[in-house]
């Protein structure tokens, strides 16, 4: 079985900073490919002299962006209604109707802070951009809000694999664990979330 820290070291290798754009940019779709692993290794990558660490930011802080943007499109075809009628049913399992609710309010009240500061926390960063696109956020709002989080976050992790430097091996014999704890994780919340859906 390959491991899922193995993956990204090839998809990376393979594509260099381009690769770590399409990484990210898959992150913001599918949060099992976490950002936390992605970044470090290629701000390794970087120090290592195989890539560029600016060209490294610039790529998947766009990837992060372009991602953001798919579903920023989606919440805006979708729509509030559309999405909350979803949501009452049983096998939609993300949200029920009193979530959507909760969070639509939210986002009215703190959407720019929500969407600044959402692409700083894990798999929120992944989803905040659904309600932006449901209540039909300003497109140039959104866009320096979401470039300018990820550029920070993308910054920070790329930072700090350059800064690991030859400490990254060691860093490397954990990285297996703890993607598949991070798996695990989403896999229980959304047995958690299905179960609660269907006993609502």
């Amino acid at each position: 079985m390959i491991r899922l820290s193995d993956w990204i070291s090839s998809v990376i290798d393979a594509l260099g900073p381009a690769g770590v754009g399409v990484l990210v940019a898959l992150e913001n779709i599918i949060p099992p490919i976490p950002s936390e692993l992605v970044l470090p290794l290629g701000g390794f990558r970087a120090r290592e002299g195989t890539m560029n660490v600016f060209l490294v930011w610039l790529c998947a802080t766009v990837g992060a962006y372009v991602g953001a943007l798919a579903l920023y499109w989606l919440g805006a075809w979708l729509g509030y209604d559309r999405v909350y009628c979803l949501a009452g049913h049983k096998r939609f399992i993300l949200a029920s109707q009193k979530d959507i609710e909760r969070g639509s309010a939210l986002f009215d009240r703190y959407g720019s802070w929500v969407i600044a500061l959402g692409r700083c926390v894990p798999v929120v960063r992944s989803i905040v951009s659904l309600p932006a696109g449901m209540r039909r956020m300003p497109m140039v709002r959104f866009s320096v809000l979401t470039l300018s989080g990820t550029a920070v976050w993308n910054a920070a992790f790329i930072g700090a694999g350059w800064a690991l430097a030859e400490r990254w091996k060691q860093v490397d014999h954990y990285m297996g664990p703890v993607s598949l704890v991070v798996v695990g994780f989403l896999l229980v919340g959304a047995g958690v979330l299905a179960w609660r859906r269907r006993h609502d």
